[in-house]
């Protein structure tokens, strides 16, 4: 089975799960042993993301609660940094699994890792499952399921691609063709020592 066919099976078991209840306050339970080191992070991963999908939807409400809103938008600020570190932590393992690879000469490097393509698909099997939610929901005009439906299409067409993209990646960095480097994203405003709001405070 091919990487991304693994990882978008993954993602998918991780939406279905948080749907048994839907509820932002739901804790993981991660199927994957820790020892199934890639599994248990795309795993965590995409709950991470599927979290914050929901979070992002509350917060739009225009009657939301003041207090409330602030509540959710610290709640995905911290998302954000799990979400980033999810991402090195991935980033870490194809490191390892190709440190031993012989780089070529003329090797080049890309535009993103391989872990935030991966990011970019799991963001997009969200997207495929809410779309899908949107092409069948009953109550809907028959309009709004239609242009749903050529939505999903193109979504689905879009994880053909991106997922093509990342196997030629993940292949090129394993005949050494290409090669990685992770850099930390070293966001600024988490940080006490260089958000000056907060080291002003101290």
């Amino acid at each position: 089975m091919k990487f991304t066919e693994k990882a978008w099976q993954i993602f998918n078991r991780s939406i279905d799960d948080y749907h048994l209840k839907n509820d932002v306050y739901e804790q993981i339970n991660n199927p994957y042993a820790p020892t199934e080191m890639i599994e248990h992070l795309l795993y965590k991963k995409n709950w991470i993301d599927t979290v914050q999908w929901h979070l992002e939807d509350i917060i739009r409400d225009p009657e939301i609660d003041p207090v409330e809103a602030l509540k959710i938008k610290r709640w995905i600020d911290k998302s954000n940094q799990e979400r980033t570190d999810m991402v090195e932590y991935v980033d870490s393992w194809f490191l390892q699994k190709y440190a031993d690879v012989k780089i070529q000469e003329d090797a080049k490097i890309n535009t993103e890792s391989p872990a935030w393509a991966i990011d970019r698909l799991s963001i997009l099997s969200l997207k495929v499952y809410h779309m899908k939610e949107e092409a069948n929901r009953r109550e809907a005009s028959a309009e709004h399921r239609a242009n749903c439906q050529k939505k999903l299409e193109v979504l689905l067409e879009q994880q053909q691609d991106l997922s093509t993209a990342i196997e030629e990646l993940i292949e090129d960095i394993e005949h050494g063709r290409k090669y990685m480097k992770v850099y930390k994203q070293m966001k600024m405003y988490n940080d006490e020592e260089l958000n000056p709001v907060l080291y002003k405070k101290k």
